[in-house]
């Protein structure tokens, strides 16, 4: 893998165990995730990669966990931007939103997600309270991210055509099921979504959702094509979801693969993917001195 210079990695997280648990980590399926990913980690996992910009995305629905999230952006590293969580449901959504943007590394908050994939409710996203929060969300210049099964991106649908004026950010395709074959319903839930023009789509999170002992470029193909088609490159951003993706593939693999996927766009389509519409819909500007993204060179 050669270096791509300006490429933003639009999700990744990190967390330390010594501070507080993550509690979605248990079993054996994920035992190897049950540590401490700082990111010390992330720059020695990225070295040569050509990483210059990343967005750190909330693990737990904690209160406290963002303004960690925010300092550390504040801080030395890549990290430009945070997509943090907060209580959608409370009346005071807006003056907690206020706050967070007021605390240290502030300037760095581009967005909002919530754990929607484990609500019982596959309708929660129209709530009437959840509205309220979302609204609130667009109010405040943020973006919402949607981390959801396949069988709520309905709900997603209408809630996004409800909000105009919020910008949806579909992470992980949605889940499909890659590890199945399966297209349908997902395929088409997703047109619905990509058919509103205040959606975007994370190219991210496709080798955990495959079998993670015998996934191939070729099997994920179909689904990264169908949110390439249905979006368009300019509404679909690179994501490496580490360090979760490391069940199935370290950093650099996961980087080819998602070039692979997109091998035959356009080099401009492909810029948009690794750079331009992360930088447009998070905000995240060019490093000092970063030359020009050309991974669509490549």
């Amino acid at each position: 893998m050669s270096a791509e210079p300006w490429i933003i990695d639009a999700h990744h997280h990190v967390w330390d165990l010594a501070v507080r648990d993550q509690p979605w980590i248990s079993g054996p399926a994920t035992a190897p995730l049950r540590r401490s990913f700082t990111l010390a980690d992330l720059a020695a996992d990225t070295a040569g990669a050509g990483i210059a910009a990343t967005v750190l995305v909330q693990t737990v629905t904690v209160a406290a966990e963002t303004p960690e999230f925010l300092a550390l952006a504040d801080g030395p590293g890549p990290v430009a931007k945070v997509v943090g969580w907060t209580d959608l449901t409370r009346p005071d959504v807006a003056e907690a939103l206020a706050a967070l943007g007021a605390c240290r590394g502030g300037r760095h908050l581009a967005g909002i997600r919530h754990q929607v994939q484990e609500e019982n409710d596959p309708g929660w996203l129209q709530r009437p309270d959840v509205a309220r929060g979302l609204a609130a969300v667009a109010a405040a210049g943020l973006v919402y991210d949607l981390v959801v099964l396949p069988h709520q991106l309905p709900a997603c649908v209408r809630a996004a055509a409800a909000q105009p004026g919020l910008t949806f950010v579909l992470d992980h395709l949605g889940k499909p099921p890659i590890a199945s074959g399966s297209l349908e319903p997902w395929a088409g839930w997703v047109r619905e979504l990509a058919a509103l023009p205040n959606t975007v789509c994370k190219l991210s999170g496709m080798v955990t959702e495959a079998d993670p002992a015998a996934w191939t470029v070729e099997a994920l193909r179909p689904y990264a094509e169908t949110v390439l088609d249905a979006f368009g490159p300019a509404r679909v951003m690179f994501g490496s979801d580490w360090p979760v993706c490391t069940l199935a593939a370290p950093y650099t693999r996961v980087l080819d693969v998602a070039l692979a996927l997109t091998d035959r766009l356009a080099p401009a389509e492909r810029e948009a993917v690794f750079a331009g519409t992360a930088a447009r819909v998070y905000g995240v500007g060019a490093p000092d001195g970063a030359p020009s993204s050309r991974v669509g060179a490549r």
